[in-house]
């Protein structure tokens, strides 16, 4: 088993941090540090960063602290502290914008749809910031367009499993032939084939309205896409332009 690292180390410590005072706290340190759609009065410009080191439960932050460990050190030891504390923050904010962005098409969809019914944009607003939906609204829009409609503005995402995913993929890159397993697929498979199968059927799942992890509300998945999606963009990069043979020191 490898040894911890040491910026790994001090991101797990963040994270339990983090946790156990929120448990202590409760909800107004989730109203506060978990993100929300940048239209919702709740949100506030720390929330992309602070979000990846809330969660939801006892399994959810298990899980990606050992994900974090396992993956992560392997990481570290080749890259240095600096550039994987670069690596794990930037996917962990590509998570955050591409979950904004899919939010941000299911709540304008949703918005345009009602106005163009004749309702007005600031009685909407003014409503869903109340934590209230107007019941006509689903005679518009369908339960579940107002499930999408409502949770995109509504629901707060937490966890590091975007930056988790960025971490995936950048182990594929880094060692394709490793085998890994999981509980439930207790068959070693190489991690070139692996991390795309699990980030594809994360996918699926999430587009259904269910997760393998992070939850199983609303459109989190589109998270862990996005952390994957940045990992795969800087590895691609730094393969090409040889990067990764440069330690951060």
């Amino acid at each position: 088993m490898m040894q911890i690292t040491p910026v790994v180390k001090q991101l797990l410590i963040i994270n339990i941090i983090f946790f156990i005072g929120c448990q202590i706290v409760g909800d107004e340190a989730y109203n506060y540090l978990s993100l929300f759609f940048f239209e919702n009065a709740k949100f506030q410009p720390w929330q992309p960063l602070t979000h990846m080191f809330m969660h939801g439960g006892i399994m959810h932050i298990a899980f990606n602290m050992f994900a974090l460990y396992s993956f992560g050190s392997a990481l570290e030891h080749f890259w240095g502290g600096k550039k994987f504390l670069f690596f794990y923050i930037s996917c962990g904010l590509g998570a955050a914008l591409l979950h904004t962005g899919v939010n941000y098409y299911f709540f304008h969809s949703g918005l345009n749809d009602l106005i163009e019914a004749g309702f007005k944009s600031e009685d909407i607003y003014r409503l869903l910031n109340s934590g209230q939906i107007d019941t006509r609204w689903t005679e518009v829009l369908g339960q579940s367009g107002i499930d999408n409609f409502a949770g995109a503005f509504a629901t707060p995402v937490v966890g590091a499993s975007g930056a988790i995913y960025g971490l995936l993929v950048a182990f594929a890159f880094m060692f394709p032939n490793a085998e890994l397993a999981l509980m439930f697929i207790p068959i070693p498979i190489k991690a070139k084939y692996f991390v795309p199968g699990l980030i594809a059927v994360d996918l699926v799942l999430g587009l259904k309205g269910n997760s393998i992890f992070g939850g199983s509300s609303g459109i989190a998945h589109f998270a862990h896409v996005g952390g994957a999606v940045v990992g795969f963009i800087m590895m691609w990069y730094w393969k090409k332009n040889q990067f990764s043979n440069n330690r951060w020191n």
